[in-house]
């Protein structure tokens, strides 16, 4: 099988969340498990600078691309690579307008104007590519908005090329409150006709919405976790797009995502002071608690419960729970460490908190990728105490690395962490804390019941083993995805809903769409 996997982000290229780690680690399981995998990402400047770091020379290839974006034609070319240490082909798209730029999406805090047609340009480049490199994929899989278009543009002009006849699309929805959404006149950057905006298909409350023009257009729709492809079909967590997504309901998969255990492997994890597995677990995992509270300044004490978090500091993660709470956390005897960056406001509360309680409470704003590791490793529980959480990647380094999470009872964070309960205790299964309601007196409550059963040492051992035995490696969920390639491909092609002539010759107001129903 031939997969050709088109993301805006990869590591060790380009990263600003999750879906980097997702696009190589999949990949790599994928072509581990025999399909022919190539990775199409855009030629950013750091991808540039990464490349120069590690030696490695991309190939330029083929002719020079020549993209229509409405009245304007804009050239490019494309490079080819392989993502390191491994033998998948990537394929960069290099236009040094669009991506030769400090940020992949925004600068300064501000998103790049021109967003729509840099990835209108990708998302048309990557049709060409197939065409100039004699890439005949079986399956385009695209993710998030920044590949929305590919779909609608398989499905209404691709599939009159031979190299993509039969070719099918799959979407994965990795955070579905990032919608690519764009003033309606950038239709016309699309080059598809005026009767695809309607609310059926790309309109949006009067807008270009890139990722329902994906939900709409792909062959099968996943998204990062079971729970979360229930949940987004629900008003509470739609983001407005449950209407379109109850639509596909029978072509909407949840698959929980992975992690590379190349890289969090806590047996063999470079930048740990010691490293350890389940067996060694008491002297491994306590030696990097005591560093770990050394390098941050914290009183070196082993029987003080140590809690981490590595997050964006946003609304989204419930750092407000944590900071409206700070006191009543801190009263329990707990040591608090934060590592991450977001909200100006909540960057200042937590430097300043740490300012008051610099015995207990440790901050460093920004990211640190070593640093994280030895989080995970030397904390004793993890706070995740997310609004929503599409899958979450944290919870599962947390479980592997024997480090118990403290979630909220949504996306992936269900679907991966088992309360502590009287049953669980006994019939071994529990792995972690988990809150249903998301309300400061249910967030204390479990924070409360951690620290009480971080003293009873016999059963905390058991909780953390019970999640260290665990295997959240791509393995399992690369083979679902490979399932979901052979039903997509057994199918017909989806056929795209109805047009409606209503729009044939331009938009209609945001008031006349009626969008979003």
């Amino acid at each position: 099988m031939k997969i050709l996997f088109a993301t805006s982000e990869a590591v060790p290229f380009a990263k600003t969340g999750g879906l980097a780690d997702v696009s190589s680690a999949l990949s790599q399981a994928l072509s581990a498990q025999g399909a022919e995998v190539w990775m199409i990402m855009p030629f950013y400047r750091g991808v540039r600078e990464e490349l120069n770091r590690r030696g490695m020379t991309p190939i330029r290839c083929g002719s020079t691309l020549r993209i229509r974006l409405g009245n304007k034609l804009v050239e490019g070319q494309l490079y080819v690579t392989v993502l390191p240490g491994t033998s998948v082909p990537v394929i960069l798209v290099d236009q040094p307008t669009y991506f030769q730029r400090n940020g992949l999406y925004q600068e300064h805090g501000r998103d790049y104007a021109d967003n729509s047609e840099r990835f209108i340009f990708f998302s048309r480049s990557l049709l060409e590519a197939t065409r100039l490199l004699g890439f005949h994929p079986n399956v385009i899989h695209v993710n998030d908005w920044q590949t929305g278009m590919v779909p609608a543009l398989l499905a209404i002009e691709g599939r009159a090329q031979p190299q993509l006849k039969e070719t099918r699309s799959v979407i994965t929805i990795h955070n579905l409150s990032f919608q690519g959404s764009f003033w309606h006149w950038d239709m016309l950057l699309t080059g598809l006709d005026w009767k695809y905006f309607n609310w059926h298909q790309m309109e949006f409350f009067g807008q270009l919405n890139l990722l329902k023009t994906g939900i709409v257009f792909s062959d099968l729709i996943t998204t990062v976790s079971p729970s979360y492809a229930k949940e987004i079909q629900t008003s509470a967590f739609g983001c407005g797009m449950q209407g379109v997504l109850q639509t596909r309901h029978d072509d909407l998969v949840g698959i929980l995502n992975g992690i590379d255990t190349a890289i969090w492997n806590p047996a063999t994890d470079a930048t740990l002071p010691e490293t350890y597995d389940i067996d060694s677990l008491a002297q491994g995992k306590a030696r990097c608690k005591a560093e770990l509270q050394k390098e941050l300044g914290l009183p070196v004490e082993c029987d003080a419960p140590l809690a981490g978090m590595i997050s964006r500091l946003t609304d989204q993660k419930g750092i407000d729970l944590i900071i409206e709470n700070l006191e009543t956390l801190l009263a329990t005897g707990l040591q608090l460490v934060f590592l991450g960056s977001g909200e100006s406001r909540y960057e200042t509360a937590l430097v300043d908190a740490a300012r008051q309680h610099a015995g207990q409470i440790a901050v460093k704003i920004g990211f640190d990728e070593a640093l994280a590791h030895r989080i995970e490793a030397g904390a004793d529980m993890y706070l995740m105490p997310s609004r929503y959480e599409p899958c979450g990647l944290n919870q599962m380094y947390s479980l592997q690395y024997g480090t118990v999470p403290i979630v909220h009872a949504v996306g992936g964070l269900a679907d991966t962490v088992t309360a502590v309960s009287h049953e669980t205790l006994a019939n071994g299964t529990a792995t972690g804390f988990v809150f249903t309601e998301y309300l400061s007196s249910a967030f204390i409550d479990l924070i409360q019941q951690s620290v009480q059963l971080f003293a009873r040492r016999d059963i905390w051992t058991q909780i953390v083993q019970n999640g260290m035995r665990q295997d959240w490696s791509w393995h399992n969920s690369a083979k679902r995805y490979l399932e979901v390639y052979d039903k997509v491909l057994s199918r017909p092609v989806h056929a795209t809903l109805p047009v409606h002539s209503d729009n044939s010759t331009g938009p209609v107001s945001a008031g006349e769409a009626g969008a979003g129903r």
